[in-house]
């Protein structure tokens, strides 16, 4: 039986920061896919996730990210990457997220920047208050100084929401956050567009989630 119903928010309830990542190296010449092998090489502690838990500052990433980048065959600023992470709500997945809200526990888990990254929030959807009312709670990595995939912040979550693992669906865009919470029992969906996504979470729930 499900009780709750988790979320990622970039890339989940917005849309995917990595086509503006293939864009930004398509118009500079770079290597196909040079952003995001960066962030996933030592994902654990590279410059993205050590910012991403407040560990550094915005000069400190953005040299970092560059001599990472640059370890990999091209140099990309980290100051370059920051304005390409914002991205558009996706109305019929707040609009699923409004109908489980009404029926569910919500909570959302957000690897996310400090607040003062230059560009790093421009624009983005994260902090809508009528989209951020309908969580019961909100885990942001920057805040916290934890960060996807560990496993404490999933933890965390289901404490703050009284509810146990297996009776939860957890919906996220990257593969290496959902195995966690797929190994805690959770029910996992990675989401690959919204129609999939809200299909995949109408089986799960068994709620009519489309408009």
């Amino acid at each position: 039986m499900i009780e709750a119903v988790i979320w990622d928010f970039g890339g989940v309830l917005t849309s995917s920061p990595f086509e503006a990542f293939a864009r930004f190296e398509i118009e500079r010449g770079l290597p196909a896919d040079i952003i995001r092998r960066t962030n996933a090489t030592n994902h654990w502690e590279n410059a993205w996730a050590r910012f991403e838990r407040a560990e550094v500052d915005l000069e400190a990433f953005d040299q970092l990210f560059a001599a990472e980048s640059r370890a990999l065959g091209a140099e990309v600023r980290g100051k370059d990457v920051l304005p390409l992470l914002s991205g558009d709500l996706r109305p019929e997945m707040v609009e699923a997220l409004r109908r489980v809200k009404a029926r569910f526990k919500t909570g959302c888990i957000t690897n996310n920047l400090p607040a003062n990254a230059i560009g790093s929030m421009a624009g983005r959807s994260l902090y809508i208050a009528e989209v951020m009312a309908l969580f019961d709670h909100v885990i942001e990595s920057a805040k916290n100084g934890l960060r996807k995939p560990d496993p404490r912040i999933y933890q965390m979550m289901v404490t703050a929401l009284g509810v146990d693992p297996e009776h939860c669906v957890y919906l996220d865009d990257l593969g290496v956050n959902l195995k966690p919470a797929r190994q805690m029992g959770m029910t996992t969906i990675k989401v690959l567009s919204a129609p999939q996504a809200i299909a995949e979470l109408e089986t799960a729930t068994g709620l009519s989630l489309k408009p």
